[in-house]
């Protein structure tokens, strides 16, 4: 939840030319009030839109939702489902995201589906059974997992400064990669993309991005400003 109308226009138009000639493909997420202005300086350039939510119905007595549909006459080509700030303060739940991902499927939206673990979990070791699980649910019946993007982000190192390290994230982004390769066969494993997303930054983007099973990054905080170029265009 930042920036208004007027600051993303001004970030947008500062990132656009320096990411023009990113070998990664670059997709900006801001605030739903932002999306439609977003969509119009993006157009013709390397740079996707997302939203951060959607809710799983076409339309009705929903108050303060958004549908896939809305999403999708506007433009936008992507959608964060099950962060894991909706679980934690909005109650959102496996069955949930499931039904959101399949609807924006169906719509030929791009989700993009995170999952993670708490502090507790992971001391506690409970941190595999925690991530494929909710792999196991939130893409239950999906036809083509090539289309969607898994996002790792240990609840513990979101906005908090820690990042875990390379290993602690390959080693997670390595179990959801065998989750989708037990449910999807291993072909489709390997040409789905999973990200890491965690106080990523440029002084450890390179480092994340080494590791065998990790494909991209899912940046918050860093995002907010122009210094995001830098983990586009990491080398």
């Amino acid at each position: 939840m930042n920036k208004n109308v007027a600051e993303t226009e001004e970030l947008i138009k500062t990132l656009i030319p320096l990411v023009k000639d990113a070998k990664a493909e670059v997709v900006f997420a801001p605030p739903f009030i932002d999306l439609p202005k977003a969509v119009e300086l993006t157009k013709g350039t390397n740079v996707g839109i997302g939203a951060q939510n959607m809710f799983y119905e076409e339309k009705g007595a929903y108050t303060g939702e958004v549908s896939g549909e809305m999403l999708k006459d506007l433009g936008v080509r992507y959608v964060i489902i099950g962060h894991s700030e909706r679980r934690q303060y909005f109650a959102e739940t496996d069955d949930s995201v499931n039904k959101k991902v399949l609807k924006a499927l169906k719509l030929g939206l791009t989700p993009i589906v995170c999952c993670g673990e708490t502090l507790e979990e992971r001391e506690a070791g409970k941190a595999q059974e925690k991530v494929v699980g909710q792999i196991k649910k939130d893409l239950a019946n999906v036809e083509d997992v090539t289309k969607v993007i898994v996002a790792y982000e240990p609840i513990w190192a979101i906005g908090t400064g820690k990042t875990a390290s390379k290993e602690q994230a390959d080693e997670v982004c390595g179990w959801i990669r065998e989750a989708i390769s037990k449910m999807f066969g291993e072909a489709a494993a390997e040409a789905t993309r999973i990200q890491y997303g965690g106080s990523v930054k440029p002084n450890n983007v390179q480092s994340l991005m080494s590791m065998e099973n990790i494909d991209g990054a899912l940046v918050g905080g860093a995002s907010l400003t122009a210094d995001f170029a830098k983990i586009v265009n990491f080398e």
